[in-house]
């Protein structure tokens, strides 16, 4: 199909660009396309313009010099997963970054564009969540910072207002935490149909930090509250890790799970234990915690 018509503008600036917004509040964002231009011919979206920010300056690039991991909005999935810094200090977030698609859309998709669509079977919300990242998002006031737990509101749903940019994402550096994302593809896309992202920092064999969410099972990206405390302050060998595993639903309303064509919801609720299960052993393994554990 094709979309319907529309006008196109390509600001040089993030303050061109939210004029652009406020100006025309059924515009939609242009970054990497992936998500926006297969919905624009599907006619589920009809924009009347397309702002591109492709050109904006400023908004690519990773700074981690510091106690924070900077990764601009533009930056594509394939920079954040083969980014060196990235995989010592945010681990969690590279593995779930080199999960996405394939090696055309990783080397075109964007962070920011993953997370301000905020597909429920996206793979970046449960790293961000996992990994306790900010978003830094500008309107006509200025910036503002959103926590990741405070930024997903729904399906393809954020805190990210009409007339404002997801500029950039703020990682802790966290260089003593293992990181890893395990999920279920769909067979069709590729898209989550479950997915586990899991942030381990221990010490002395114990879990000092747990950070554990999920994809694809609500209409939202989710953090797996009764896995964390399952875990912080224990040694997770395999009885322990299984043990948090099976709590991971337990905060989540089945009445509310995704069920369609891909998966119902009883089957999305075993596939989240087997694969938090997953993704804490593989977490596990990289401090070394796991080691030689059944």
């Amino acid at each position: 199909m094709y979309p319907d018509e529309f006008d196109y503008r390509s600001p040089e600036t993030v303050e061109a660009a939210i004029d652009l917004l406020a100006d025309h509040p059924e515009a939609e964002i242009l970054a990497g396309g992936h998500s926006l231009l297969p919905t624009m011919k599907s006619g589920l979206a009809s924009p009347d313009l397309l702002v591109d920010i492709g050109s904006v300056e400023g908004l690519q690039g990773i700074d981690a010099d510091g106690d924070v991991v900077s990764i601009g909005a533009l930056t594509t999935y394939a920079t954040v997963a083969d980014h060196d810094a990235v995989r010592e200090t945010v681990e969690v977030l590279a593995e779930a970054a080199h999960a996405v698609g394939d090696v055309q859309v990783r080397n075109r998709g964007t962070i920011g564009g993953n997370l301000a669509h905020a597909d429920p079977a996206s793979d970046l919300p449960a790293a961000a969540l996992a990994a306790d990242a900010t978003m830094v998002v500008q309107g006509p006031d200025g910036e503002r910072r959103v926590d990741a737990d405070d930024f997903f509101f729904g399906m393809y749903a954020t805190d990210v207002g009409e007339d404002e940019l997801l500029t950039r994402v703020e990682f802790p550096a966290r260089p003593d935490a293992a990181g890893a994302y395990a999920k279920k593809p769909s067979p069709s896309s590729g898209y989550a149909m479950v997915g586990v992202a899991v942030s381990l920092s221990v010490d002395a064999g114990l879990v000092e930090d747990a950070g554990v969410a999920a994809n694809g099972v609500m209409d939202h990206g989710v953090r797996l509250d009764p896995v964390e405390e399952a875990l912080v302050g224990t040694t997770p060998d395999a009885d322990v890790v299984a043990e948090a595993a099976a709590s991971a639903a337990d905060d989540l309303d089945e009445m509310m799970m995704m069920d369609d064509l891909q998966a119902s919801a009883e089957f999305r609720a075993q596939l989240l234990e087997s694969y938090t299960e997953r993704a804490i052993r593989e977490a596990g393994d990289g401090t070394g915690v796991l080691a030689g554990s059944a």
